[in-house]
C-alpha cells in the first residue's frame, strides 16, 4: 500500500466515501500487490506517472488501448481539431462515413461497420446482430473467455439472474471434440461461435489458437448457418494489419474491435460479412456518445499509423527481445518462468506459484525499479517503446529475479488470491 502521506492513499480514502468499494472494474487494484498505485497523474510515450510523481515504463498500455504512446502528437492533434470543429452533435459527421471506409479497406472479411463506445457494446450488438440473422438463440463461447461486462458474459456473477445467462454453451478453446460437443447440444438453436483471437484469459498460460479449432468453427457455422465471431477488441492490430485470425486463414462472419484503434479515445467497433448486413441492418442500437467525430478523427489517423508504419514489425521485434531477455535471465537465476501468448502480448507466471506469491513479489519489484508489469493478467507493448526500454525492463527483471530467488523461501501466501489453488483456474 502506498504510504499514509500519499496523494494516492488520500485518493483511496476520498473515493471509498464516494465510489462503490472505492473503486471498480480492471482497473481496481484490489487483485494487484498492495504496492501498487490506483490514481494516475499523466502518460507520456511508453510511460505513466502516479500521482506521488514515481514514473513506470508502463506494459499495460492501459489494457491495450495504448498502441502508439501516450499523448501522440499526430492522433491527438487529429482529435483536438475535430473537437474545435464540433464533436457531439445532432448528426454525425463525414468522419463516420470515412472511418467505416477506412476500416472495410483493412479488415478482409468485412463490408460493413458500426461504431460504438467500448467493448462490451461492440460483442453484446455482435450477440444481438447473429440472433437476428438466425432467429436463434445459442451461442457457444470457451470456458473461462472474456467478452466483456454486460450481463451475458459478465466474469462475476453479482446481480445476474439465472435468464441473463440462458442458451449459453461452453466449450474448452483448441478442444475439437468439446467444440462439437457444443455445437450438437445446440442443434438446430445456434446463432453463433464466439472465438478469442488467442486463449487470453486470466490467471493461467496463453495458447495461439489451432487451427484444427479454429477450421471446425468455421465448418460448424458453415453447416449450420451460425454466425462466427472474432472478438478482437483486446488483440485487433496487434497481431495484424487485419482482423487476428487472418493469420490463421479462418475468417469470421463478425468482429469486434476497441482498445487501441484510436489510440486510447473512446471507440469501437463491430465490423461485418454481406451475409450479416441485413440483420445488422435490422437492429436497434444506440449512444448518445456512439457518433462522436473526434474519436473517429482519432481513429482514422491511428489507422493511417497503421497502415503505413512499421510499428507492427518493430513491437513484435521488441516483445522477442524482451521474451528472450526474460528467459535468459530466469534461467540464470534459476526460476521457472513461463512466458506464453504472442510476444506483443505476453503473459509471465511460474511454476510452483498456484497462489501467485512469486508473481506478486517480482511484480512488485519490478514497479519498486519503475517498471509497471502483472502478475496476472496479459500485458502489452507500443510503438513508442524503444531497444533502451526494453534493457531497462531487462535489467530490472535481473534485480527483480534476484529478489525472488533470496526470498522465495519465505515468501508470504497472497490471501487475496487464495481462491486460485482452491481451483478457481
Amino acid at each position: 500500500m502506498q504510504g499514509a502521506n500519499s496523494r494516492d492513499r488520500q485518493l483511496r480514502e476520498r473515493a471509498e466515501a464516494v465510489i462503490p468499494g472505492g473503486m471498480y472494474g480492471h482497473q481496481a487494484v484490489g487483485l494487484l500487490p498492495d504496492d501498487y498505485p490506483q490514481f494516475f497523474e499523466k502518460g507520456e510515450g511508453a510511460y505513466i506517472w502516479d500521482v506521488d510523481g514515481r514514473r513506470y515504463l508502463d506494459f499495460m498500455c492501459a489494457y491495450g488501448p495504448n498502441l502508439f504512446g501516450y499523448a501522440n502528437p499526430q492522433i491527438d492533434a487529429a482529435y483536438v481539431r475535430q473537437l474545435g470543429l464540433g464533436d457531439t452533435l445532432t448528426g454525425p459527421t463525414a468522419l463516420m462515413v470515412e472511418l467505416a471506409e477506412a476500416m472495410v479497406g483493412m479488415v478482409s472479411h468485412a463490408s460493413w461497420a458500426m461504431f460504438c463506445k467500448n467493448g462490451t457494446d461492440a460483442t453484446s450488438m455482435a450477440l444481438t446482430v447473429a440472433r437476428a440473422h438466425t432467429r436463434r438463440k445459442s451461442v457457444i463461447r470457451a470456458k473461462g473467455a472474456y467478452h466483456g461486462a454486460a450481463a451475458w458474459c459478465t466474469p462475476r456473477p453479482a446481480g445476474v439472474i439465472e435468464s441473463d445467462r440462458a442458451h449459453q454453451l461452453f466449450c474448452d478453446y483448441n478442444d475439437v471434440a468439446s467444440l462439437e460437443a457444443a455445437a450438437a447440444q445446440a442443434g438446430d438453436d445456434l446463432a453463433c461461435i464466439f472465438a478469442a483471437p488467442f486463449k487470453h484469459d486470466a490467471f493461467i498460460d496463453q495458447a495461439e489458437p489451432d487451427l484444427a479449432y479454429a477450421r471446425k468453427a468455421r465448418e460448424i457455422c458453415d453447416r449450420t448457418g451460425a454466425l462466427l465471431i472474432v472478438d478482437d477488441v483486446r488483440a485487433g492490430l496487434r497481431l495484424a494489419r487485419d482482423c487476428s485470425w487472418s493469420k490463421i486463414g479462418v475468417q469470421p462472419d463478425l468482429s469486434t474491435w476497441g482498445k487501441c484503434i484510436a489510440n486510447g479515445h473512446p471507440i469501437s467497433a463491430l465490423m461485418g460479412s454481406e451475409v450479416a448486413r441485413k440483420a445488422a441492418a435490422s437492429i436497434y442500437v444506440t449512444g448518445s456518445f456512439w457518433y462522436q467525430a473526434a474519436p473517429m478523427a482519432a481513429a482514422l489517423e491511428t489507422l493511417r499509423l497503421v497502415r503505413e508504419t512499421d510499428y507492427l514489425e518493430r513491437i513484435t521485434a521488441l516483445g522477442q527481445r524482451l521474451r528472450d531477455g526474460l528467459a535468459e535471465r530466469a534461467q540464470a537465476a534459476g526460476l521457472a518462468m513461463r512466458q506464453t501468448g504472442p510476444v506483443t502480448m505476453r503473459l509471465f507466471l511460474f511454476d510452483d506459484d498456484p497462489d501467485l506469491r512469486k508473481g506478486f513479489c517480482f511484480a512488485s519489484a519490478l514497479l519498486e525499479r519503475g517498471v509497471y508489469t502483472h502478475p496476472w493478467h496479459n500485458m502489452f507493448l507500443c510503438a513508442a517503446m524503444a531497444e533502451a526500454d526494453i534493457d531497462l525492463a531487462l535489467d530490472s527483471a535481473e534485480a527483480a529475479f534476484g529478489v525472488l530467488s533470496r526470498g522465495a523461501a519465505s515468501l508470504a501466501p497472497v490471501e487475496k488470491l487464495a481462491f486460485l489453488s482452491a481451483g478457481a483456474r
